[in-house]
């Protein structure tokens, strides 16, 4: 693909894989975060979301309206991704706002719904962040990001490093703390919820109401840690999205 996305696993036999799953990163979040991943899907092809403004993209400034990112994204896959092929859609955080998006676009287009969706530590898109930290100051919101536990305590504590960072954290976050849905539509494809069982930030009724958002089936499961548990309890949630995978490839 293009400077939008990265495949992790080049390597595939393509006669082996028998499905892709996009990946869409939590706030602050980039490839690096899930490269390995790479050795973990033997049969499914990984590609990750690389949004503006972090790792090889960091000269460009990060985009803090969603509609603008999932344009952006959209009109990529559209160019480089064969929708003919099984897909699923995998978001964690700020990553199930923008896959929900995207989502709704693939619906209204002339491409193939993805098989699946996986939304990871994300509660269903009629909620808006109950305690936002993106309009604070910068000490404020410094002393915010420690309570998720996704950006490194090294780089927090380092003014100078953080500094460098600010801006486009501070614009993930407008997305992920902002964004409210009011239309209520209705996906086409099943949805896998994953919580973490001591996540803080959300609860398991927010979670729950994605079964709204869906004409297909809604299933949840619950993972070991917290908010971030996408990063702690990493095998857990691959097992659970290489079953989901085999489940919804096998059965359509």
């Amino acid at each position: 693909m293009s400077k939008n996305f990265e495949i992790l696993n080049k390597e595939l036999d393509e006669n082996n894989i028998k499905a892709s799953l996009v990946i869409f990163p939590f706030a602050g979040g980039g490839v690096s975060a899930f490269r390995k991943w790479a050795d973990k899907f033997d049969d499914t092809r990984l590609y990750v979301a690389q949004y503006p403004g972090r790792e090889n993209r960091f000269s460009e400034k990060a985009i803090s309206d969603i509609n603008v990112l999932v344009e952006e994204l959209f009109n990529d896959m559209k160019e480089n991704f064969d929708f003919e092929k099984p897909y699923f859609l995998f978001g964690h955080s700020m990553g199930t706002k923008i896959v929900y998006e995207l989502a709704l676009r693939i619906k209204k287009s002339d491409y193939v719904n993805p098989r699946g969706i996986i939304i990871s530590a994300g509660r269903a898109p009629l909620y808006k962040e109950p305690n936002p930290i993106y309009h604070l100051n910068d000490e404020g919101f410094i002393e915010g990001l420690r309570r998720y536990e996704g950006t490194p305590k090294e780089i927090l504590d380092n003014k100078e490093l953080i500094s460098i960072f600010l801006p486009t954290l501070r614009a993930d976050f407008v997305i992920d703390e902002d964004y409210k849905d009011t239309k209520h539509e209705k996906l086409e494809s099943p949805i896998l919820g994953l919580m973490g069982d001591k996540d803080q930030e959300m609860k398991l009724e927010e979670l729950k109401k994605w079964q709204d958002y869906t004409t297909k089936e809604f299933v949840y499961k619950y993972i070991d840690g917290k908010h971030m548990f996408v990063n702690t309890s990493t095998e857990m949630v691959i097992r659970e999205i290489k079953s989901y995978i085999n489940e919804n490839v096998k059965n359509n």
